[in-house]
């Protein structure tokens, strides 16, 4: 047993931890646990526990349903939230039972792909700003806590004391967090989380997702990570902050370069823009995450790049006089409910891409695209995100990228699984179309 897992040991025995959640995630993101008491942890840590890997979706098939969860004992944590007892977590790497990693597990996968950047000598880095809604319930009517705008510090902000004992509670967790508020649209916010590693920065967005809810049903409110819940608003988006770390130095970072950025950062940009198409179904995996992507608000739309630009695909922020460290790619497009494991797999993959094929990096869009008409886009060689997630899935099916990225397992389940998606949505008659076809037609 390692030195970690002999700390947890002993700190559920010294902290009389009455339950240990051991967590992992299915394909399409959501979280799934398990509860064990201490007395099968060390074997839990020495076997992995058994589970049936067929009622998962994207798992097992009925005759090749077990699975072994086996946790990963860096990821220890204490849950802040249960106040009646002591309760733990920790994510769990997926396990066939010979032994074997299990190719459908998305932190399988997400490793998979920093181990192919580590071998090229890169470590990857993430900070995401993920928005989300409080409303007064789940209910199919959204019933907003305040009109509040952006970064509201009044009355109007009345979920600013749920932020501020959820900030609380990541950080007893180990999720360090840069900063939070209310954001555009009524009852919107946003909490940012500190850069760190992409496997550590996905166990955390799926922990931030989690306590973001627990902290809201506490108050007796409704977070939602939805991306589209206000027809009239804007979505919620989770902006990637990404840099390739090499030997302890930014590699994205050029002294002397107009933009800050190296031939490495622009090429990872290039990989970017390149395969954007073919990785939105990944990034953007809901049908209701097109509703996001449409002209009139301020979610990208349009396959740039630019610097100070908030209408591009792909910014690069402004970076502060003295830090090197601190020149990075902000990706745009992904909403707060795609998998992490995934979305960071494919992004990081197609940024590869573009540094290993020595990709071009097109010229800065300076202008708003948005006020841009479509023959100027034409000239300039601008392509439109995909529309649907219908039109996401076609791009993504011709891509050897995201196979490669995914594998073979994930890829052909993720397609059929939102093949599925698309098909129930196709047959469903929206409140649009009765309320203005019913009376005329």
């Amino acid at each position: 047993m390692s030195r970690q897992a002999d700390y947890v040991m002993r700190t559920v025995e010294d902290r009389g931890i009455r339950f240990i959640r051991l967590w992992f995630t299915d394909v399409q993101g959501f979280l799934k646990s398990v509860s064990i008491s201490p007395q099968e942890l060390e074997t839990a840590f020495e076997e992995g526990m058994t589970f049936d890997g067929s009622a998962i979706d994207g798992y097992a098939r009925v005759q090749e349903a077990d699975m072994l969860a086996v946790p990963d004992p860096s990821t220890f944590q204490i849950l802040p939230w249960r106040k009646d007892e002591q309760v733990a977590r920790m994510f769990c790497d997926i396990y066939t039972p010979d032994g074997e990693p299990f190719e459908g597990d998305p932190r399988r996968v997400l490793k998979r792909n920093l181990a192919r950047a580590a071998e090229l000598g890169y470590t990857f880095y993430v900070a995401p700003e993920l928005e989300f809604f409080y409303f007064a319930d789940s209910g199919p009517e959204p019933k907003i806590l305040d009109r509040g705008g952006y970064f509201d510090l009044t009355p109007l902000d009345v979920a600013h004391e749920y932020r501020r004992l959820t900030i609380r509670a990541l950080e007893q967790m180990g999720i360090p967090v840069e900063h939070s508020h209310h954001e555009v649209a009524p009852s919107q916010h946003e909490i940012i989380i500190r850069y760190t590693d992409a496997l550590t920065m996905a166990d955390s967005i799926m922990t931030f997702r989690l306590t973001v809810k627990e902290i809201a049903l506490e108050g007796g409110i409704y977070a939602t990570f939805m991306p589209k819940p206000l027809e009239e608003h804007d979505g919620s988006g989770m902006h990637l902050h990404m840099s390739l770390f090499t030997e302890g130095r930014n590699a994205f970072h050029a002294e002397g370069s107009d933009t800050g950025l190296s031939d490495t950062g622009r090429m990872f940009i290039a990989g970017l823009l390149h395969h954007a198409r073919e990785i939105t179904a990944v990034t953007n995996q809901w049908v209701n995450s097109y509703k996001r992507l449409v002209a009139g608000f301020e979610a990208p739309i349009y396959v740039t790049w630019a610097r100070n630009n908030q209408s591009a695909l792909v910014r690069v922020p402004t970076v502060k006089k003295g830090k090197p460290d601190s020149v990075r790619v902000e990706y745009r497009s992904p909403d707060s409910a795609a998998n992490p494991y995934l979305a960071l797999s494919v992004v990081l993959a197609a940024g590869l891409a573009g540094i290993e094929g020595g990709y071009e990096l097109p010229p800065e869009t300076q202008a708003n695209v948005f006020d841009l008409s479509d023959a100027e886009r034409r000239q300039m060689g601008i392509q439109r995100l995909p529309e649907t997630l219908a039109d996401a899935l076609d791009e993504m099916e011709k891509s050897d990228l995201v196979r490669r990225a995914l594998g073979d397992h994930t890829f052909d389940w993720f397609l059929r699984n939102k093949r599925k998606e698309w098909e129930r949505y196709q047959h469903h008659v929206s409140r649009f179309e009765l309320e203005h076809y019913l009376p005329l037609l």
